[in-house]
């Protein structure tokens, strides 16, 4: 079996409010690509890749041009040995995280068809029923903040992330933080975030306020060692995310002591191929997991449920339903949320179905 055609759609989502974040990022309307790679015994594979602009180095509009290079090494692949062709397409096009995270996932999607089992038995057994989600909330006014916290909470939200730093008001941040930990109550996980938007001293100030109230930062500085002296002058755990990408920044983080908790988003490691050893350098490291990618909707979702639910039991801190924050929902059948907590689809590969009526007609095609 062999890969012969090649299919990219482009389409926009729109979410349902928008995100706002530190140094003026925003995340409203965004590009996701939707990636099909047909094999000559008439499967299929699904991938999807969505960047947000100014967040991390992948740019949306350069996929399709990265696809056409990438175009000769695809052709011809046989999706049952994946980490050979992968390192092939490193070698054919040196970076690009995120268009490999596309192709590695369709391929994935192939190798669980022709296998006909889900992705989480070939990504290593499924160790969840069903896994805990997180619910990010914008930077907005505190109280505002605080009403969609406990919006969250009754639906069995238990796990909030906590986006700061908009105004650049350390001590706006320090209201969000403790207004967000009033309105859940004692227990569940709050987290604020500022998207390597802060500096030493705002995050600094910030996290020696809110040390009485059982907070955890996330990546409040651009650098790892930013990020460690954060921690060091303000006692409280630490999760990584922009700057944690490949395994040698996990290994940097572990040295560091910031490593309490890891993001690894499918498109910033180049897809489940990387995001497995990731994952097995991270339970090594005692890191907890959040599995997840940027941002995108069904079939991006879909990949990091199934890697989510292969997370050995005690290393997987959470998971997110991206699908939930925007529309259009572009696969009817991936799964919802229930009491805040989600399961992977079931089925061969990654168990879902896009609606090509939804994907429009194709930027791309190529045999």
């Amino acid at each position: 079996m062999k890969v012969t055609g090649i299919t990219l759609w482009s389409l926009e989502l729109t979410s349902h409010q928008t995100y706002y974040m530190a140094e003026g990022k925003a995340c409203d309307r965004v590009k996701t690509h939707v990636l099909r790679l047909q094999t000559d015994t008439g499967l299929r594979g699904w991938g999807e890749v969505c960047p947000i602009p100014h967040y991390l180095p992948a740019f949306a509009d350069g996929i399709p041009s990265a696809i056409v290079e990438l175009a000769p090494e695809i052709l011809g692949i046989t999706p049952t040995g994946i980490d050979a062709p992968m390192r092939k397409l490193d070698g054919a096009l040196p970076g690009h995280n995120h268009v490999k995270a596309l192709i590695d996932m369709a391929l994935w999607d192939l190798y669980g068809k022709v296998t006909d089992l889900p992705l989480y038995q070939l990504l290593g057994g499924r160790t969840w029923r069903d896994m805990p989600l997180y619910h990010s909330i914008t930077c907005i006014a505190p109280d505002e903040m605080a009403r969609i916290a406990t919006d969250a909470h009754a639906t069995g939200i238990r796990q909030f992330q906590v986006k700061l730093g908009v105004d650049t008001d350390w001590q706006a941040d320090v209201e969000r933080l403790i207004k967000v930990r009033e309105a859940v109550g004692a227990g569940p996980l709050v987290y604020g975030d500022w998207n390597c938007g802060a500096s030493k001293l705002h995050a600094t100030r910030t996290g020696r306020a809110v040390g009485d109230f059982d907070i955890m930062l996330e990546q409040p500085c651009k650098t790892l060692d930013d990020c460690a002296a954060v921690r060091k002058a303000t006692g409280l755990p630490m999760k990584i995310d922009e700057a944690a990408h490949d395994l040698a920044t996990l290994l940097r983080a572990a040295e560091l002591g910031v490593l309490d908790a890891v993001a690894l988003k499918l498109s910033k490691f180049g897809g489940l191929s990387a995001m497995r050893r990731a994952r097995d350098l991270s339970v090594h490291l005692g890191a907890e997991i959040c599995a997840e990618c940027t941002w995108g909707s069904d079939i991006v979702t879909a990949a990091a449920l199934h890697f989510a639910a292969s997370t050995p039991q005690g290393s997987l801190l959470n998971t997110c339903d991206l699908s939930s924050y925007v529309s259009p929902r572009i696969a009817p059948d991936c799964p919802t949320r229930t009491n805040g907590r989600i399961a992977p689809p079931e089925g061969p590969g990654l168990g879902v179905t896009p609606d090509l009526d939804c994907l429009g007609a194709p930027i791309l095609e190529l045999e």
